[in-house]
């Protein structure tokens, strides 16, 4: 996940499989509850958890 503004990269995930409630929780975990969530549509970032 990479911040648009800063082009920081935010949560560094890798994995072959993930789903998008660790996705979430990691990122909530490392810097908060974000206000806005841009997505690609890639299938991780439009689940219902990352919509929550």
């Amino acid at each position: 996940m990479v911040d648009d503004y800063t082009r920081e990269c935010l949560v560094p995930v890798a994995d072959t499989s993930l789903s998008g409630a660790p996705v979430a929780r990691k990122m909530i975990g490392m810097r908060g509850k974000p206000h806005t969530v841009v997505s690609d549509n890639g299938a991780k970032l439009t689940s219902s958890a990352i919509l929550r």
